[in-house]
């Protein structure tokens, strides 16, 4: 098969194939949310939060303080950029609407309901990665999201 050579003065050295369609627009709209950093504030605010909620709902962290770390600032960054905690560990549609509707603010109806933390933040002392602790410290936080 035999390549055409583009028609303009501007040729380039590629050829177009006599039998590709023109691209179609697509109807899905692609969004692309950069990674936002959150306050410190934020930060600090739902580290509180958690441990007072934890001590409140006899829950525990994580044994590994990296997952609660991790989840408590993407809380902080939905609060950031949101308005409220959504549930960092989900996916939606819409971010904006879901944080609207309240279901997945943290704490989330499962976890009021029934005590089912999705994102391992609130754990039942029978759950196998369930630790000791009730608290946190910003240090802690910061240290182990340092390279992430």
């Amino acid at each position: 098969m035999k390549a055409l050579q583009a028609s303009t003065s501007y040729n380039v050295g590629f050829g177009i194939s006599a039998a590709a369609p023109p691209p179609r627009p697509s109807r899905h709209r692609h969004v692309i949310l950069a990674q936002v950093e959150p306050t410190e504030k934020s930060v600090e605010i739902m580290r509180k939060f958690s441990e007072q909620y934890a001590r409140r709902s006899g829950t525990y962290f994580c044994v590994e303080k990296g997952v609660t770390s991790v989840v408590i600032k993407g809380l902080a960054e939905h609060k950031d950029t949101l308005g409220a905690p959504l549930c960092p560990c989900r996916h939606y549609d819409d971010k904006y609407a879901e944080a609207q509707q309240g279901f997945w603010n943290c704490p989330c109806v499962p976890m009021r309901e029934r005590k089912e933390c999705h994102c391992m933040l609130f754990l039942t002392p029978d759950n196998d990665f369930a630790g000791q602790e009730q608290a946190i410290t910003l240090e802690e936080i910061k240290e182990t999201t340092a390279n992430m």
